[in-house]
């Protein structure tokens, strides 16, 4: 294809692009496919020779559409918004014409430049404190573009790991930095997304997961009382994940109360994760949501789910970059260039090295909508999602589960006074796999409270009253058939039936089935420690010292972890040393080490706050009271 040919191409593709935009109500929301559809339409092998584009295209309505999941669709109300507004699809454009990889300034100076400026205005607009921004004076912090949430909490763990790993390691200089690994442990809510889990798995590093309170909130209490019973046991926190916007039911963890708790453990690095919420607080009305913001070493939001700016675009700002570019830096000769020590270099924030122009279409967005167009936009939203609540609570047979402060609303039918739990639950189950099976409307179940509940969110761009009005008169016609049908009881015995069955009595798309089951959408999390090994080779655990004992400075001990029931350690990857067969040969040694901590003494054991310190420039003082 040359330059001619593209540039007619070009303009077909925005003409298709358009055309589909504009005919999304005729389409299915989900498709009716099964796994491997798309195997059987294609080829088996690339083709040897050049086709037209054409045929490409062709292929693209006849074998790419009837497998894709609509997300623009104006009756989808799954996950969250993805945005990809017009001028946002045009910055993607652009960054892929100009085509540079800016893993450094002098890899393409205005794609450095421009990401910092962008992270700049950003924090100004949502009302970060200064620490967070780059030409404050004095601040050490600055932001960064990253692919997902899901990096920016990794990076941020990778950061608070290498930094607590150093501070004991210059506390205990001779004990192995595996050893030192094993005592940090991390902290998250219940309803914290499962990416923190994930990236403890990575860093291997133990993370205890808090009960939050009844409205899906971590309060400042469970977490002090968590952390000073595993500081008392001998593990060393580090890293507390905290949430603005949960998924599951968009709960804000308190800060106000976490913060103060945070840095009474001057070790402890305080993550914000707002993927979702963080582009409201562009809103005055909203901000109120950051109290307690001051606290937090780093924060993240995502502009692709609540501001309309296309995938993939996760900023994160951090307090002290130095910290996070420290546990993160490779430098190799062929990397370097004469202005490394003036200039950003984004290779040093993130995983990978290669990174794209995606400065651009923040920029694209900011300046086409302005603070004022993207207000309206969220304050839209959130005023749909509480017409779609003011129309839950005027039907008796349905209830509100959540507090709805943005888009989200989770709701379930109630049942008869004489169903139990589980029925109920099973009611709503088969409730949202029908209505999900018709294609008409698309949702994704969560468990709020331990209830099964079904989460509606208002997702298309251009939503109006007629769209969620829709998609209650949806709801509710299935929810009366349901209800209502004379086989009621039967068809609620076959679906217990059919959970146990490959094939379901009505058909069902594989997709349906991952996004209506929560064993697969959510799938349950290692909630209890493993249990100890039984081969007869294993020794038994070591018990505490008794406060009188003496012992050496830099003791090691052993001690069986017995976390409270009202919460729960992820061990890493301990799954992968669980014996599937007891063989006695299996791997009783590496099962034990995960199943006890190691408490180090340093000659300030039993002192209050003798854990390892922050160096000098970790911390700015804690913030007065207001």
């Amino acid at each position: 294809m040359d330059v001619d040919e593209f540039r007619v191409r070009g303009k077909e593709m925005v003409d298709y692009i358009c055309m589909y935009m504009n005919t999304l109500r005729k389409r299915r929301v989900t498709p009716s496919v099964e796994p491997g559809y798309l195997r059987a339409a294609l080829p088996s092998e690339a083709p040897m020779h050049p086709e037209p584009w054409d045929d490409v295209m062709g292929d693209i309505e006849s074998k790419i559409m009837p497998g894709v999941t609509h997300w623009q669709h104006p009756h989808f109300h799954a996950y969250f918004p993805a945005g990809n507004a017009y001028p946002s699809i045009l910055g993607d454009m652009l960054s892929a014409g100009i085509g540079c990889i800016g893993f450094s300034w002098a890899a393409s100076p205005a794609c450095t430049e421009l990401e910092v400026i962008m992270l700049d205005w950003m924090g100004k607009a949502i009302g970060l404190p200064p620490a967070f921004l780059p030409f404050e004076e004095g601040s050490k912090g600055g932001g960064v573009i990253e692919g997902s949430a899901s990096e920016c909490v990794l990076v941020s763990m990778l950061a608070a790991r290498a930094a607590g790993i150093k501070r004991l390691k210059h506390q205990f200089p001779t004990v192995d930095e595996g050893l030192l690994l094993s005592k940090l442990i991390a902290y998250c809510s219940k309803e914290a997304h499962s990416c923190v889990e994930k990236a403890a798995m990575i860093s291997f590093v133990k993370l205890r997961i808090l009960q939050p309170d009844e409205h899906g909130c971590l309060r400042g209490e469970t977490l002090k009382e968590a952390m000073e019973e595993d500081e008392e046991a001998g593990l060393v926190p580090f890293f507390v994940a905290t949430t603005l916007g949960t998924t599951s039911c968009c709960s804000f963890d308190n800060l106000p109360e976490i913060g103060p708790v945070v840095r009474k453990f001057p070790s402890v690095w305080l993550h914000v994760d707002a993927a979702y919420a963080g582009s409201s607080f562009l809103c005055p009305e909203h901000k109120y949501h950051l109290a307690g913001i001051e606290y937090a070493d780093s924060f993240n939001t995502n502009p692709n789910k609540l501001m309309l700016t296309a995938f993939d675009c996760s900023l994160l700002w951090v307090t002290n970059k130095y910290l996070l570019t420290s546990a993160l830096v490779v430098d190799p000769l062929y990397l370097q260039h004469c202005y490394d020590h003036t200039a950003i270099d984004y290779r040093h924030w993130g995983i990978p090295l290669s990174r794209r122009f995606r400065s651009l279409k923040l920029w694209f967005m900011l300046r086409s909508y302005g603070i004022s167009g993207l207000q309206k936009y969220v304050r839209r939203h959130c005023e749909l999602a509480k017409y779609f609540e003011q129309l839950v609570r005027k039907d008796s047979r349905f209830e509100v589960v959540n507090q709805v402060k943005l888009g989200l609303v989770c709701f379930r039918l109630l049942g008869s006074p004489d169903e139990n739990h589980e029925t109920v639950d099973e009611l709503n189950k088969k409730l949202l796999s029908t209505m999900n099976a018709s294609g008409k409307i698309h949702m994704v179940p969560a468990s709020v409270r331990d209830q099964y509940v079904i989460r509606f969110c208002v997702v298309y761009q251009h939503a109006t009253r007629e769209d969620i009005e829709y998609a209650w008169d949806t709801i509710t016609d299935f929810a009366t058939e349901l209800l209502e049908g004379p086989d009621k009881e039967r068809d609620l015995n076959e679906e217990r039936a059919r959970r146990h069955r490959a094939a379901l009595a009505h058909k069902r798309s594989f997709f349906v089935r991952m996004v209506s089951d929560p064993k697969i959408y959510n799938p349950a999390i290692n909630k209890t420690p493993p249990p100890m090994p039984t081969s007869p080779g294993t020794p038994p655990s070591v018990a505490p010292a008794s406060p009188d004992t003496p012992s050496e400075a830099g003791s090691i001990q052993l001690v069986p972890s017995t976390p409270k029931q009202s919460s729960w350690i992820s061990w890493p990857l301990a799954f992968f040393f669980q014996s599937v067969d007891h063989d006695a040969n299996d791997l009783p040694l590496r099962f034990r080490h995960l199943d006890t901590m190691v408490r180090l003494k340093s000659p300030n054991h039993g002192r209050r706050g003798s854990s390892p310190g922050a160096s000098p420039e970790r911390r700015a003082p804690s913030p007065s009271a207001n």
